[in-house]
């Protein structure tokens, strides 16, 4: 970017996954000179502090819905559609204010509606222009579509952390659809891409790996089928919380091994040292095993059907393996953990993720 710009960043609060992936961003803009803000609340500030260097914190919370024990999570989320339109509303309201007493001159919103202003320059980023929905209620998706199209429109510009053509992540999800206008793929975005410190020698060695994250009571139940048939393994198997504030010590005996939250450069070595990946079909978690070149076994979080679409269509291309947690109580065989897609992906982003922002620059 030419000019040296104060740069809010406010990340969804709705998993560490939207932070996570607004780490590249963030740092690919200091390296360029602008001064980061972060817009978030106190669950987000823990891991985006342990992962940023010199960046300012605004207490700037957004909505965080509940989830549900026995509803599928898009009818949880529908009855909460009030809520969040209030959170819209509220954000939009206090945002100039935060402009102003920050001295703000772009502003990007990763899934925030409420983030838009006309006096400066404002991003949105997501990775779905299509919410999906359940087969039976997908006559719907098209009102979805102009919804979410509404808001977008709303941006300069539109980022979505996919690459385009034929060789994408995402689907239907933000292909076969028309783009918004401002929309540009900008690559996947993934906090291992940069160049991490060296973690030394992992503590484990010919392990497997899970990879917790989503809401509770499914992470806790995934959790439990998992380490319940760890005693038929004969590797040790690393379980990743993602739970920051909480002290990064390992604990566990035998063989699990639990970690409740470590930095990106220990996390990377565990996962590119394991002999093989379990975790949710989270789209940030799928960017970052992509970046790694590892594959996995994805078990997407009943009820949430962007998870369930996801891991379906990514096991048809063959670069995972997926399996619904309901037939986990069968068993279940691990995947060799190297990927088939093209090597070259990681690059690619990295030349669409400065295109767009030396357009954002210009624009």
């Amino acid at each position: 970017m030419k000019a040296k710009r104060n740069i809010l960043i406010c990340p969804l609060e709705w998993g560490l996954g939207h932070a996570g992936r607004m780490i590249p961003l963030a740092q690919m803009l200091q390296e360029a000179g602008n001064t980061i803000f972060i817009g978030t609340g106190a669950g987000h500030k823990q891991f985006l502090r342990s992962e940023l260097k010199d960046v300012q914190f605004i207490d700037f919370g957004g909505f965080r819905p509940a989830y549900s024990g026995f509803l599928p999570q898009y009818l949880a989320l529908f009855f909460q559609i009030p809520v969040l339109l209030y959170h819209i509303l509220k954000e939009h309201i206090k945002l100039p204010r935060i402009i102003r007493e920050n001295k703000i001159d772009i502003v990007i919103s990763d899934n925030r509606f409420g983030l838009w202003n006309r006096r400066i320059k404002t991003v949105y980023v997501t990775h779905q222009i299509r919410i999906p929905f359940p087969e039976k209620l997908r006559f719907l998706e098209s009102a979805g579509v102009k919804f979410h199209r509404f808001f977008i429109k709303k941006y300069d510009l539109c980022f979505i952390p996919d690459l385009p053509g034929e060789i994408n992540l995402a689907g239907r999800l933000a292909h076969f659809v028309k783009l918004p206008e401002n929309a540009r793929y900008v690559g996947i975005l993934s906090r291992f891409s940069n160049g991490n410190e060296d973690a030394g020698e992992s503590t484990v060695s010919g392990h497997y790996t899970l990879i917790l994250s989503g809401p509770e009571p499914q992470r806790s139940m995934l959790r439990e089928v998992i380490t319940g048939q760890q005693d038929n393994n004969k590797q040790p198997l690393v379980i990743l919380e993602g739970m920051p504030g909480i002290p990064d010590e390992d604990k566990g005996s035998g063989k699990t091994i639990t970690y409740n939250h470590l930095p990106s450069y220990k996390m990377k070595r565990i996962i590119q040292g394991s002999m093989g990946i379990i975790a949710r079909a989270g789209y940030t978690t799928i960017m970052e095993l992509v970046s790694l070149n590892c594959s996995a076994l994805l078990i997407p979080t009943p009820g949430q059907t962007e998870q369930e679409y996801l891991a379906g269509y990514l096991s048809e291309k063959g670069w995972f393996t997926a399996i619904r947690q309901k037939d986990l109580k069968d068993g279940f065989s691990l995947p060799v953990k190297n990927a088939s897609w093209p090597t070259d992906i990681s690059e690619k982003s990295r030349i669409l993720l400065k295109r767009a922002l030396l357009e954002l620059s210009d624009k």
